[in-house]
């Protein structure tokens, strides 16, 4: 990482505090690994680990003289002045120091959350204290499920998750789908409509996404979700398949699409045609473009420019998908319905939101999921998997360490026998565990964070140091063995937060204390007093 010959300015709690409340744009940027980040950090504080800046922040921040205000303290290390200098070398102008950092903040008195995407999850709770969004017990709905009720469970998560653990008869149907295609579900009125996620808030926006846009069935949430079910000690499916239909009855995509406009009318959405999207480009000001429908519906087709965000995701995930606050989000999708219920929640979460007008299919161009912009790594020398497989082979005590810089999660499901699990940011601490060698070679999935890490290395070390050519991924094609579990962990594990409400193994005591803490965060929102929501 880059070295500091610069010193940046430093600015205060009350400056950024200042800032938000005046709707200025704005990124404080948390450079921790995501478990330290989650157990505390201000409001709008958006995670950029130190340890894959350079993978995110173009892509993320994508105005470089955006106003950047940097913190993040781990283990002793401050971590910022290496993150703000590695932010300037990517060509960001506007870069500062929270002064004292988050500790400086909390002795001001600022406000500080728990978890992930707490901007959202605090949202919904308020949308249900001021909307008075139904809901129904597990126990309730179990009942409802044992005598065949006419009624049907969708899941408002996204599919990998719903496939993981999920209500038994549920049908996935993510987000921002619902309004779209619930009535392929439930066409008669008389239906009972239960949506659920693994917690509150993607149940509570999606029963109240059908209540705004004027689904005429009875539609309720299930309280506290998975969560909630497996508290009452009720048996979750696994492996599900179910999803809504991909067709939609003209006459239903028309209530859809009256209803979503009507709210997101009301929430203060306002509506662009495609031929005038530059004249949302103006200096000092961030604009995000957003696709709203699937991911596949994405790749077959979209908008030059629009990256992929499924709509429910998004508003669950405002925090990381636009991390400057106070920058304007245009969204788009090819039915009238899914950019505008996304845009009416971001627009009631205090976004400057715009809607583009229909357009023509042929407008819809590009194709494929680009590849996220990033710099290129510093020149480094490569080794391919079966030379890498010759030196293990041949090794003795000290010749050689392989380092893997990857996900943690993918770590322990795979990687290369007798490798070592390093967060690239605490390098310098993993090489006190990790024995000396002679030669250090480094490996990620596709070998991208892997190059940029060498760098760092080769200023740590005098051993020879060298990148695997394509990662683990190239070694497990090349059928080369494999190995799994925590074998070998240089660092602790906090480059992943564990959420309480995700996985099957969960204790219920964690999972009680998740409730907990989200039915508390109305009162923290009062007490912050810089998020600009606005139940509609």
């Amino acid at each position: 990482m880059t070295d500091l010959p610069y010193k940046f300015p430093a600015v205060t709690s009350l400056a950024v505090r200042q800032a938000l409340l005046g709707r200025t744009e704005i990124a404080l940027v948390d450079v921790r690994e995501e478990d330290p980040f989650a157990q505390q950090h201000p409001l709008w504080a958006s995670n950029f680990p130190l340890s894959k800046i350079e993978l995110e922040a173009w892509r993320r921040i994508p105005r470089r003289d955006t106003r950047l205000v940097v913190y993040g303290e781990h283990g002793g290390t401050d971590l910022a002045p290496r993150a703000a200098a590695v932010l300037r070398g990517l060509g960001y102008t506007d870069v500062s120091l929270l002064d004292g950092g988050l500790a400086a903040w909390i002795a001001a008195g600022g406000e500080v959350f728990r978890d992930v995407n707490v901007p959202s999850k605090s949202f919904g709770e308020l949308v249900e204290a001021k909307r008075h969004t139904p809901s129904l017990a597990a126990q309730e709905v179990q009942a409802l499920i044992d005598a065949k009720a006419d009624v049907v469970i969708v899941d408002a998560r996204r599919f990998d998750e719903y496939q993981t653990m999920s209500i038994p008869t549920a049908t996935s149907v993510p987000g921002a789908e619902l309004v779209l295609r619930v009535r392929e579900l439930a066409p008669d009125a008389r239906t009972r409509v239960i949506v659920n996620c693994a917690g509150r808030t993607r149940s509570i926006i999606g029963t109240q996404s059908l209540i705004n846009a004027g689904l005429p069935n009875p539609a309720a949430a299930l309280r506290n979700g998975t969560i909630g079910w497996t508290l009452a000690g009720q048996a979750l499916d696994h492996g599900a398949s179910r999803r809504a239909p991909a067709e939609v009855e003209a006459a239903h995509r028309q209530q859809a699409r009256d209803g979503a406009r009507a709210i997101a009318a009301k929430a203060g959405v306002r509506r662009i045609g495609h031929d005038a999207l530059a004249t949302l480009e103006q200096p000092g000001r961030t604009l995000y473009r957003f696709d709203v429908r699937t991911p596949e519906e994405y790749a077959d087709g979209h908008l030059p420019g629009f990256a992929s965000a499924p709509g429910g995701q998004l508003v669950q995930e405002t925090d990381h998908s636009a991390p400057v606050r106070g920058a304007r989000i245009v969204l788009a999708d090819d039915d009238g319905v899914r950019a505008d219920m996304t845009g009416s929640w971001l627009a009631q979460m205090g976004w400057e939101v715009f809607v583009v007008e229909p357009v023509a299919d042929g407008v819809r161009g590009e194709r494929g999921t680009p590849a996220a912009p990033a710099p290129e790594a510093e020149a480094v020398e490569t080794v391919s998997p079966a030379t890498l497989a010759g030196w293990l082979d041949a090794a003795g005590e000290g010749d050689i360490a392989v380092l893997d810089v990857t996900a943690s999660v993918n770590y322990v499901k795979r990687h290369i026998p007798g490798a070592w699990f390093v967060i690239r940011a605490q390098l310098a601490q993993a090489l006190a565990t990790i024995p000396s060698a002679r030669r250090y070679v480094l490996t990620c999935g596709t070998s991208q964070l892997a190059r940029f890490a060498a760098a760092d290395l080769k200023r740590l070390t005098s051993a020879e140091v060298s990148v695997l050519e394509g990662g683990t991924a190239a070694w497990i094609a090349a059928g080369l063995p494999l190995e799994s579990g925590e074998t070998r962990l240089a660092v602790p594990r906090t480059d992943r937060y564990r959420r309480p409400y995700e996985g099957t193994d969960n204790a219920a005591a964690a999972m009680q204390g998740y409730l907990d803490w989200e039915f508390g965060l109305i009162a923290q929102l009062e007490r912050d007093g810089t998020h600009f929501f606005a139940v509609a």
